[in-house]
């Protein structure tokens, strides 16, 4: 099968391995450095994780491995959204016999489909198209192979096709929580975001930290800057300058063109808040938090659904209550206990369904 786009085919029990390969910043923008730091840090969790024993695999019906592809946008190891997707089909292989095949960087739609096209052909159980650009080849594609399960996000459209699952997230959720702790660090009451494209899951953060910020510190303002791009390093690091350059003194972004804007606060020495994947990695000595997304909870209902016979039609969404969404802090940083503690709380809140984000 031709592709212009890396394809690797790995077994469960290197796919964390695989997951270190290539650049650090996937999509259009092929010049742009990898973030060794993370590279390397990543690496070593790796390795401690390869030596801890591997829960037993769930029978399969035929006896055969369940054969899983991704494809995605940007490198496998981006520390942010296509990262989030290798990342949880890992953990997926923890508790399963899988076989899995990823296809990244094709930030190219018609790449894309290829792959997708070229899976189903395959004979794959299940093709998860992981980005919300891929809807409209989706929509071709899968009436092609009634056979075949696919999963496509962050969405919640199934366009009505029996073999077509969704799953979205409500990052809205850790947004919020974000910006309740970064209202409560920065001195200059001034705060920066870099945003790719005002749309989905990128949207959602956005609009959850402004709402933490506001709730927790009114008298704050966020600098919101969309650079319309998920994968423009340049310009990311271009706007968090400028947001520095305007007095913020906490950044935060998502997309994976966010290393860019990472290294505008590593150099500023300012706190950054991540989310999509935990971005410790990228500055330990910066990286407060990150909303780290756990799609395995959404994929284990998918596959025990499509073992069951049920190939899509259903729409999933990641929540802090369900687990499909964690905060996950970075000791090194040294937040305050306090701060750290009312953190939490909020984080209880949001899942109790005590308190609302109040984002739609």
């Amino acid at each position: 099968m031709n592709r212009s786009t890396r394809r690797v085919r790995v077994g469960i029990a290197t796919l964390a391995a695989f997951a270190l390969v290539g650049a650090a910043c996937g999509g259009d923008d092929d010049s742009q450095d990898e973030p060794s730091s993370g590279t390397e840090a990543a690496a070593e969790s790796t390795a401690e994780a390869a030596d801890e024993p591997v829960a037993e695999p769930a029978a399969e019906t035929d006896g055969e491995p369940f054969r899983v592809a991704i494809v995605a946008p940007s490198a496998q190891n981006d520390l942010a959204f296509t990262q989030s997707i290798v990342d949880s089909v890992n953990r997926v292989g923890e508790g399963r016999s899988i076989d899995v095949d990823i296809t990244d960087g094709t930030f190219v739609v018609e790449d894309a489909a290829a792959a997708m096209r070229g899976y189903a052909e395959d004979g794959f159980d299940l093709v998860i198209a992981h980005g919300s650009q891929y809807g409209g080849p989706l929509q071709e594609i899968a009436p092609d192979f009634p056979d075949v399960a696919f999963a496509w996000g962050t969405a919640a459209d199934t366009f009505g096709i029996d073999n077509v699952s969704a799953y979205t997230v409500r990052a809205d959720e850790g947004g919020y929580v974000n910006g309740t702790i970064a209202a409560q660090l920065t001195g200059s009451n001034t705060l920066g975001v870099v945003g790719p494209i005002e749309v989905g899951d990128a949207k959602l953060y956005v609009d959850g930290f402004v709402a933490g910020v506001e709730a927790q510190n009114p008298d704050a303002t966020v600098n919101v800057n969309y650079i319309e791009s998920f994968s423009d390093v340049a310009l990311a690091s271009e706007a968090a300058t400028a947001h520095v350059t305007n007095g913020a003194d906490v950044l935060t972004g998502t997309a994976q063109m966010v290393v860019g804007a990472t290294g505008v606060a590593l150099e500023s020495d300012i706190p950054w808040f991540g989310t999509q994947s935990n971005q410790t990695p990228l500055g330990e000595s910066i990286v407060v938090a990150s909303q780290v997304y756990h799609w395995e909870v959404v994929l284990d209902e998918i596959i025990d659904n499509i073992q069951a016979g049920s190939l899509g039609g259903e729409v999933y969404t990641a929540t802090l209550a369900n687990g499909g969404l964690v905060m996950e802090f970075n000791d090194a940083y040294g937040l305050d206990a306090s701060i750290k503690s009312a953190a939490e709380e909020t984080i209880a809140a949001i899942a109790s369904g005590e308190l609302s984000t109040g984002v739609e």
